[in-house]
């Protein structure tokens, strides 16, 4: 075979070879998607059941607020010792959030106690559920009390924005409720003004059967 037939030989050869290797890609790719869009199911399931559906033999204590309407806002806040720290740092996890100046007069000390005691009554699911004390002042945190409710994570935050986004029962205050936010970042719950933490209860654990996320 002459050296101008072996050239034509390699030709095909290496046409076939491009597109084969196109091919493995493309296959490749489909494989990808289909992992992700496998691992996202439940996730995507949950949340069009939740939001989406919203059946009505669903009974709740605490009032449900459609997330589009109150995406979280940038709240310029902070840890207390000045670090930087977000809500949005606690995606995946359930946030029971309370709000509350640093002096913390007898009604903010009840949610913390709340809080710390709903999630200790969910048992083996409790690390699902984080607790979070927004502080719309610069006053200093009492340090007895920080010990005390060690685990609650306290953030300084801009009053004004946060005034802005949480909604609130008419004659109330945002100061008068615990919210909660879902995994994937979403206010979806308030919770109304001197609870009953059994009723929170049983809110707070059939979303946690149901939800596939978190």
């Amino acid at each position: 075979m002459t050296n101008l037939d072996a050239g034509k030989t390699a030709e095909p050869s290496a046409a076939a070879n491009a597109a084969a290797d196109a091919r493995r890609r493309r296959n490749g790719r489909w494989k990808m998607l289909a992992v992700v869009a496998v691992c996202a199911a439940p996730m995507i399931a949950s949340y069009f059941t939740y939001y989406v559906i919203k059946p009505e033999s669903r009974n709740n204590y605490g009032a449900l607020i459609d997330p589009r309407q109150y995406p979280i806002p940038d709240l310029g806040s902070s840890a207390l010792d000045g670090s930087k720290a977000a809500l949005e740092d606690y995606k995946g996890k359930w946030i029971m959030l309370q709000v509350d100046g640093a002096d913390c007069a007898a009604p903010c000390r009840e949610k913390l106690f709340t809080m710390r005691q709903l999630r200790l009554m969910q048992g083996k699911e409790m690390e699902r559920v984080e607790r979070v004390w927004l502080v719309t002042d610069k006053a200093p945190v009492e340090t007895m009390l920080m010990r005390e409710y060690d685990g609650t994570d306290m953030l300084r935050v801009d009053a004004a924005k946060l005034k802005a986004w949480l909604p609130v029962e008419p004659g109330t205050s945002v100061q008068d409720h615990i919210y909660l936010i879902d995994p994937l970042g979403n206010l979806m719950m308030r919770f109304p003004k001197s609870p009953d933490p059994g009723k929170m209860k049983k809110d707070i654990s059939k979303l946690l059967r149901a939800s596939a996320i978190g």
